[in-house]
């Protein structure tokens, strides 16, 4: 759940939001049977709480007392597949829940792994997710699927920002097509 809370919002109005859920309730099932509006208030700091209530309590129904452990082991498709299939689940979702949760070798693709990508040329400029998802899985090794995702969004933070990059300082401008074609126009 504190994947779902993490959408479209920052990680301090998340963690207070999951905080909250967790005061309040006792356990997942009593989330689960809790009334909507509860659910909400409890997780309002983080955002989007009328949507976010109705998906928390939409997956623990699909869930129904699966605490999801086989997905440690089960084939790395098969397990992208179950949580996709859950309300409100996507690729990046998934792929969070996998490598934190598994540790599983899935690199999650956020705006700033989407961006910092397609700036370095791993995908097209106009790529899907799901393109920039496979795309990242065929070009990670799998035992550094973790370093690779948060160097990416520090990267993407720091350095390649949507604004004003700064391709100049940027160690990576040597293999990055946009941060030549940037600088060369200075």
């Amino acid at each position: 759940m504190l994947t779902v809370l993490s959408q479209n919002t920052n990680d301090r109005n998340r963690d207070v939001a999951y905080a909250r859920l967790r005061e309040r309730f006792a356990s997942w099932d009593a989330v689960r049977a809790a009334p909507v509006d509860e659910v909400e208030d409890a997780i309002r700091p983080g955002g989007l709480a009328p949507t976010k209530a109705v998906r928390i309590k939409r997956i623990l129904d699909d869930l129904d007392g699966d605490d999801l452990g086989w997905l440690a082991e089960a084939p790395l498709p098969e397990a992208r597949e179950r949580l996709c299939a859950l309300p409100g689940v996507g690729r990046k979702t998934a792929a969070c829940v996998l490598l934190f949760s598994f540790g599983r070798p899935d690199i999650p693709v956020d705006t700033h792994v989407y961006r910092v990508g397609a700036r370095l040329g791993l995908w097209p400029e106009k790529a899907t997710l799901e393109q920039a998802h496979d795309a990242m899985l065929d070009l990670a090794d799998p035992d550094d699927a973790l370093e690779v995702h948060v160097s990416l969004i520090r990267h993407g933070r720091r350095t390649c920002t949507a604004r004003n990059p700064a391709c100049g300082d940027c160690v990576l401008l040597s293999v990055c097509p946009y941060g030549r074609k940037a600088t060369a126009r200075r």
